[in-house]
C-alpha cells in the first residue's frame, strides 16, 4: 500500500514543488551573509538533496503520468510552477557559486538556461493559447509571476559567475542584463493581468493563495539581480545600463516592501476572517522564497548603493525568513509522515 500511495503523490505531484529549493537555497545565502557558515552549508546541502529528489520524481512522473504532466502545462493555475525548476537550478547554483563551485554553477546555469528558454515558450502557448476557455484574464494568478524569477534567477546566476569567468565574461553580462531586462517586461505584463483578473471578477477567500507572495518575490529577486549587475566589471552591456538598472532596482525594492501589507492583510482576510483553514501545501514555499529573497535584496541593494537603512531591514526580515523555512519545512515534514507512512490502509474488498 505504500508504494500506491508513492505512486499517487507523484502523479499529483504539484510542478511548482521546485520552490521547496528555492526558499531553502535564498535562506542558505541569506544566513551565509550574517556569517552563520555552518548553518548555511548545511541548508545548502540540503537544498541539493531536495533538487536532486525532486529531478528524480520529475522524471518519474514524466515516464509514468504523461497526461498528468498534460493537465498540468495546460493549466494557468498550475503551468507556471514549472517555472520554478529554472529558478531553483539558478539559486542552487548562485549559492554553489558563492562557495567557489564555479564549475558546477557554470552547469546549473546551462541547464536553467535551457529550462527557461524551453519553457518561455511552451508554457504561455500551452497554458494560455492553447486553451479554447476565454476570457484568458479569468485565469490570471500569483503564480504567473514565478515566470519573471525564472528570468530574473539567470540574471543573479550569470551575475554571480562573471567576476570569476577567465573567458566569457562580456556574454555573462550580457546574459545578465538581457534577462533582468525581460524580467521587468515580464512583471509589467504579468502585473497588468493579474491586476485586471482581480479587478474584473470576485475575489473569494479560497482565491488569494500563497503564490501571489511571488508579486512581492520576483521585485526582490529584481532588485538582487540589479545589484549584481552593477556591481559586475565593465563590459559593453553593463556600461550602457548600469545607471537604469541602479535607479529601477531602488523603485523595485520600494514597491517590494509595500506590497509585504497588502500580502499580510490578505492573509488575515483569507484565514482569520474568513476562516480558510491554514494547512501544509507545497504552495507555502511560495511564501518563504519571496520572505528570504527580500532579505537577501536589502543586503545587497544596502551595499551596492550604500544605503545604511535599507541592508539593515534586509538583515532583520531574514530572521523572519529562517522562522517561516523552519515552520513550513516541519509542517512539510508532518505531512509526509501523515500520508506516505501512517495513512490507514484502505479495508479489504471482498474480491481480495
Amino acid at each position: 500500500m505504500g508504494g500506491h500511495r508513492a505512486s499517487n503523490a507523484v502523479r499529483d505531484l504539484n510542478p511548482g514543488y521546485f520552490a521547496l529549493v528555492m526558499a531553502t537555497g535564498i535562506v542558505s545565502i541569506g544566513v551565509r551573509n550574517h556569517g552563520l557558515s555552518t548553518l548555511s552549508a548545511a541548508l545548502l546541502w540540503l537544498a541539493a538533496a531536495e533538487y536532486a529528489i525532486l529531478i528524480g520524481l520529475t522524471g518519474w512522473r514524466t515516464a509514468a503520468y504523461p497526461a498528468a504532466i498534460r493537465r498540468d502545462f495546460l493549466d494557468p493555475a498550475r503551468g507556471f510552477g514549472f517555472f520554478t525548476f529554472v529558478a531553483g537550478t539558478d539559486v542552487l547554483g548562485t549559492r554553489l557559486a558563492l562557495d567557489g563551485h564555479h564549475s558546477a554553477a557554470l552547469g546549473l546555469l546551462v541547464a536553467g538556461w535551457v529550462g527557461w528558454v524551453a519553457l518561455g515558450y511552451v508554457v504561455p502557448w500551452t497554458a494560455l493559447l492553447g486553451r479554447a476557455q476565454r476570457p484568458l484574464i479569468a485565469s490570471a494568478n500569483g503564480t504567473w509571476f514565478v515566470w519573471v524569477v525564472a528570468s530574473q534567477s539567470l540574471a543573479v546566476l550569470a551575475a554571480t559567475l562573471e567576476p570569476s569567468a577567465s573567458n566569457g565574461r562580456s556574454a555573462l553580462a550580457l546574459l545578465a542584463v538581457f534577462s533582468w531586462s525581460l524580467g521587468v517586461f515580464l512583471y509589467a505584463a504579468v502585473g497588468i493581468f493579474v491586476t485586471a483578473r482581480m479587478l474584473t471578477y470576485p475575489i473569494r477567500p479560497t482565491d488569494l493563495t500563497p503564490p501571489y507572495w511571488v508579486a512581492m518575490g520576483a521585485t526582490a529577486i529584481t532588485v538582487v539581480a540589479g545589484a549584481r549587475i552593477v556591481q559586475m566589471a565593465d563590459a559593453p552591456a553593463v556600461v550602457a545600463t548600469r545607471g537604469v538598472v541602479a535607479g529601477a532596482s531602488v523603485a523595485f525594492w520600494v514597491f517590494g516592501t509595500w506590497l509585504i501589507p497588502v500580502l499580510v492583510a490578505a492573509g488575515v482576510w483569507r484565514h482569520a476572517i474568513h476562516r480558510v483553514p491554514l494547512r501544509y501545501d507545497p504552495t507555502l514555499w511560495s511564501v518563504v522564497f519571496p520572505l528570504g529573497m527580500y532579505g537577501v535584496a536589502g543586503r545587497f541593494l544596502g551595499d551596492a548603493d550604500n544605503l545604511r537603512i535599507i541592508r539593515a531591514i534586509g538583515d532583520g526580515e531574514l530572521w523572519v525568513a529562517l522562522a517561516a523555512w523552519a515552520l513550513v519545512f516541519a509542517a512539510m515534514l508532518a505531512h509526509l509522515t501523515r500520508t506516505l507512512v501512517l495513512a490507514p490502509r484502505p479495508e479489504p474488498t471482498m474480491a481480495e
